[in-house]
């Protein structure tokens, strides 16, 4: 149960402020402990496919985030050197919505709901190392103080002091592939679809965002040269515009308006074999960090958020619930992460027979049998966590 109850949730970014907005709708005393001195996103643009949105609908959220988003029309795979479409995706069915916002207008529209929910959010303080005892989750400060907490979900991605706690042989590789993020300014003149680019061990994906006003842009590329992980850094766009050279005149006049850009190295993350300890549970990132190639990292956050709160609502016992999100997230999100990773071979095939046979199968089920593609995805987009 959650009347009454006090929960610290660690990280204030897209799952961790759903599961706070989520918690306190249900009753609890909710702390968020953000490591930033505000609560703010950089980044850029996220897609909020079907099975997300059905989150953010529950939460009431959804005509906020509708009027700063633009609904997509479509999905178009097309080929890197004569930007000829290969196969579209329609996404206009009305009752699974999909959507394009800015990162940071879905973190204000988040935040401003829990606050007005009764949520605490303390800036500016980092946790470094989390241990549980008995019934109490501990959290070590950067300051070098620990303080003692109760049901507690971490919700700090990647580097989340609690995964490594719960999963301490759990390391990443780098997948030999780099990917690129920039927005650049636009007349609104783009349709509401998301481009995919694909070439040679790259591609590129454009769409708009803020209703055109933005073009969001992430390019990837497989390369022997390590790069760091995270978005904070920073590159030349020079760079990114070398790398796609070869891409066809529409790709290189995009690329040409990039004034600033963040490179960041993809690693695979193995899905946490463990979630949850005492009153300690992960959610998003912190537990399945994804590639970004089946645009599912923000989606799978919302319904972890939602997937927890509403188990611990509902089961007096708190660790039978959090062992019920365990079991039932973990084989889906582990399917997702697959798929993913699937995704990113599918758009780098070489020249040759092989790509010309894929090539050729997409044309072909675009003209006879869309549906029967769309279709695969059903168990992805088509999921609705709100009524399980």
């Amino acid at each position: 149960m959650l009347l009454g109850e006090s929960v610290t949730v660690i990280g204030g970014g897209i799952g961790g402020l759903a599961a706070a907005l989520a918690a306190a709708r249900r009753g609890a005393a909710v702390t968020v402990l953000e490591r930033s001195p505000a609560i703010a996103e950089i980044g850029a643009g996220i897609q909020i496919s079907p099975n997300g949105w059905v989150v953010l609908r529950a939460l009431g959220l959804a005509e906020a985030v509708a009027a700063a988003s633009s609904r997509s029309h479509a999905v178009r795979l097309r080929d890197f050197r004569r930007g000829a479409e290969v196969f579209a995706m329609p996404l206009a069915r009305a009752d699974r919505p999909w959507h394009f916002v800015h990162r940071a207008d879905l973190v204000d529209i988040l935040a401003g709901a829990a606050r007005e929910a009764g949520v605490n959010v303390r800036l500016g303080t980092r946790v470094t190392a989390v241990a549980t005892e008995g019934g109490d989750t501990l959290l070590t400060l950067e300051n070098g103080t620990t303080e003692r907490h109760g049901l507690t979900f971490a919700a700090d991605g990647l580097t989340s002091p609690a995964r490594a706690a719960l999963n301490p042989r759990s390391r990443p590789f780098f997948t030999g592939q780099v990917a690129w993020r920039a927005t650049v300014p636009d007349d609104g003149s783009l349709p509401p679809e998301a481009h995919v680019f694909m070439g040679p061990g790259r591609h590129l994906v454009r769409y708009p965002l803020r209703h055109g006003r933005l073009v969001n842009v992430v390019a990837v590329e497989e390369r022997d040269e390590w790069a760091a992980e995270g978005w904070h850094h920073t590159d030349a766009p020079e760079t990114l515009r070398r790398a796609f050279v070869d891409f066809c005149p529409e790709v290189r006049a995009l690329l040409d308006r990039v004034e600033t850009v963040n490179l960041w190295g993809l690693f695979r993350h193995p899905v946490a074999q463990v979630w949850t300890e005492g009153r300690l549970a992960l959610l998003g990132d912190a537990a399945h960090p994804t590639l970004p190639f089946l645009a599912q990292g923000a989606n799978m956050a919302l319904e972890d958020a939602w997937d927890l709160v509403r188990r611990l609502a509902d089961d007096p016992v708190t660790g039978d619930a959090l062992a019920a999100y365990e079991a039932a997230r973990r084989p889906r999100c582990a399917r997702i992460v697959q798929a993913a990773q699937d995704n990113a071979t599918t758009y780098h095939l070489r020249p040759g027979p092989l790509r010309f046979a894929a090539h050729g199968a997409l044309r072909l089920a675009a003209r006879t049998a869309p549906h029967l593609v769309t279709a695969r995805y059903d168990w992805l987009h088509g999921f609705d966590v709100t009524r399980t």
